[in-house]
């Protein structure tokens, strides 16, 4: 899940970047608003967290001009103010939501999810695809009984995954979603980062082909293993199973000619 934060005060902008990096969350920051706007046209975001005090573009504008635009992300606004007609401008500009400064971290947490909620990203219930499970809340994943310990990262692309099990990601697109825009690491750590997400789920007895590459597509999770159970292997029957199963055969015959036998009597008896 990607986060953009439009703050001009680069302590503040710093701390709600470490403090939703904790939760798992790419985040990427602006410090004025024509950048803020600039980033939110180029890059797709789960969120907006915007500051209203801010040079060039304060945030009510720069709310009112995305949304003029037609974009439905979630914005939540950071103010000074709590009073009622603050809140007013801010939801009358388009704003989901607003918190006041100095805010209370695990309120401001709770509000970003409550939005993402009522955006279509949930975060709440453990995501499944066959054995392979991940809760958001704890960020914890596994495979059957088996914990996997996983890097930020690799949970980031995972869940990615998971929130979009039929859907596949190319490189690019997973880059868009996972690192930040001053990362950009290139494409090959994404194919690394597979490569060793791959190395952990088949440790822990995971089929190795459940994460799938599609040939110029990208990668996805392996439909064959939606379910728990995993698929079931063609074997061929050895001599004593076929010999069984060739007496099983002659015994129904027997019987059914046994019975052919006794209706045709029975048959007969009561036509006399």
């Amino acid at each position: 899940m990607k986060i953009l934060v439009v703050e001009d005060d680069r302590n503040v902008a710093q701390s709600l970047q470490l403090l939703l990096s904790s939760y798992n969350y790419a985040v990427d920051v602006a410090v004025d608003g024509k950048t803020g706007m600039q980033m939110a046209d180029a890059y797709q975001y789960d969120l907006l967290l915007l500051d209203v005090i801010l040079p060039d573009l304060n945030g009510v504008n720069l709310c009112q001009q995305l949304r003029i635009k037609g974009l439905k992300t979630p914005i939540l606004l950071l103010t000074g103010q709590g009073g009622g007609h603050q809140k007013a401008i801010a939801l009358n500009a388009g704003a989901d939501d607003y918190v006041v400064k100095p805010f209370d971290t695990e309120e401001l947490i709770a509000r970003i999810q409550a939005l993402m909620r009522r955006g279509g990203v949930t975060h709440t219930p453990i995501l499944c695809w066959g054995n392979l499970s991940i809760d958001p809340s704890s960020r914890q994943v596994a495979y059957g009984t088996h914990l996997l310990s996983m890097t930020p990262k690799e949970y980031a692309i995972l869940e990615l995954f998971l929130r979009n099990p039929h859907r596949p990601f190319n490189a690019k697109v997973i880059l868009d979603q996972v690192w930040t825009s001053l990362e950009s690491p290139g494409e090959e750590a994404v194919r690394v980062h597979i490569k060793e997400l791959r190395q952990k789920l088949t440790a822990s007895g995971a089929p190795k082909d459940l994460i799938k590459t599609k040939h110029r597509v990208g990668y996805q999770l392996n439909p064959l293993y939606a379910s728990s159970s995993e698929p079931e292997v063609d074997a061929e029957l050895t001599p004593p199973q076929i010999a069984e199963l060739k007496a099983v055969n002659d015994e129904l015959r027997t019987t059914l000619e046994q019975l052919r036998s006794t209706q045709a009597a029975l048959c007969q008896q009561f036509s006399i």
